[in-house]
C-alpha cells in the first residue's frame, strides 16, 4: 500500500472518529443543509433596541455617537461644498497636501479653492509620509457612529490609514441603523461579487495599551473628519 493510500485511510478514520464523537453519522446531508439554509437566509442578529429608530433620530444618534468617538462633523449642504470645507480645515491645521480617491464623483468638483490655499491635491493610493487624505464612504451607522468604506480600483485602502488625517464625505441619505443594515445594502449592491475590503471606523485610531494612557493615532489617523452632505 503506497504512502499516499495510507495517508487517505487515516484521514478517514480521523473524520470517522471525530463524527462518531459528534453523535454523526456518514450522511449528515440534513444538517449540512440546515446550515446552508441559515446562511442563505441571512437572518438579523439581536438588534440594539437604542438603533430601532426613525430615520431623523438614527441621524442624531450617528451625530451623538461621532462626538463620543472624538470624531468631528463638518456638515455641507452639498458635495460641490466638499472642497472648500476640506481647505477651510486643511488651512485651519495647517496643512498643504491632500490625496485623495480618483472616483468619478470627486473628479468632478472644482477644487480651485485648494489651488488657492496652496494645498496641493493628488489623487493616488497613500504612502508613508502622506498628512491627509480624503475619501468618500458607503454607509454610516447610528448604532456606534462607524462609517463603512468599500476597496475598490478608484478607493485604495490605504487613505483610510496611512495619513495622519482621513477626511471622510457621508451622505446623510445612506445612514443606517444597525451593522446590519449596512451589510445589507452592501450585498445588494454586490450580489455574490463583494469588495475585497470593507472596512468599518470608529473615531480616529487610539490604543491605551501601555499604561492606560490612551494614545491617539496609534494604528492610524489621529483626527476624523466626517464632511456629511445633508441630501
Amino acid at each position: 500500500m503506497s504512502a499516499e493510500n495510507t495517508t487517505a485511510m487515516s484521514r478517514a478514520a480521523i473524520l470517522g472518529n471525530i463524527r462518531s464523537g459528534l453523535n454523526r453519522s456518514q450522511d449528515d446531508s440534513q444538517r449540512q443543509q440546515a446550515v446552508s439554509n441559515r446562511l442563505a437566509a441571512k437572518a438579523d442578529n439581536l438588534i440594539p433596541a437604542r438603533a430601532q429608530l426613525p430615520f431623523a433620530e438614527q441621524v442624531e444618534l450617528f451625530k451623538a455617537m461621532i462626538h463620543e468617538a472624538l470624531a468631528e462633523l463638518i456638515e455641507l449642504d452639498s458635495l460641490d461644498q466638499v472642497p472648500q470645507a476640506c481647505a477651510d480645515w486643511l488651512s485651519s491645521q495647517g496643512i498643504k497636501q491632500l490625496i485623495s480617491a480618483s472616483d468619478s464623483e470627486l473628479s468632478t468638483l472644482d477644487w480651485n479653492p485648494l489651488e488657492q490655499q496652496q494645498i496641493l491635491r493628488t489623487e493616488r493610493v497613500a504612502q508613508a509620509g502622506d498628512i491627509a487624505s480624503l475619501t468618500s464612504s458607503f454607509a454610516g451607522i447610528a448604532e456606534t457612529g462607524t462609517v463603512m468604506l468599500h476597496s475598490g480600483p478608484q478607493s485604495p485602502t490605504t487613505l483610510n490609514f496611512l495619513p495622519d488625517n482621513h477626511l471622510v464625505i457621508l451622505r446623510r441619505s445612506t445612514i443606517v441603523g444597525v451593522y446590519e443594515e449596512a451589510w445589507k445594502k452592501t450585498r445588494e449592491k454586490y450580489g455574490n461579487t463583494m469588495p475585497r475590503t470593507v472596512n468599518m471606523i470608529t473615531g480616529p485610531s487610539r490604543s491605551a495599551d501601555i499604561e492606560q494612557k490612551l494614545q491617539m493615532g496609534a494604528h492610524g489617523p489621529k483626527n476624523l473628519v466626517i464632511l456629511m452632505i445633508n441630501d
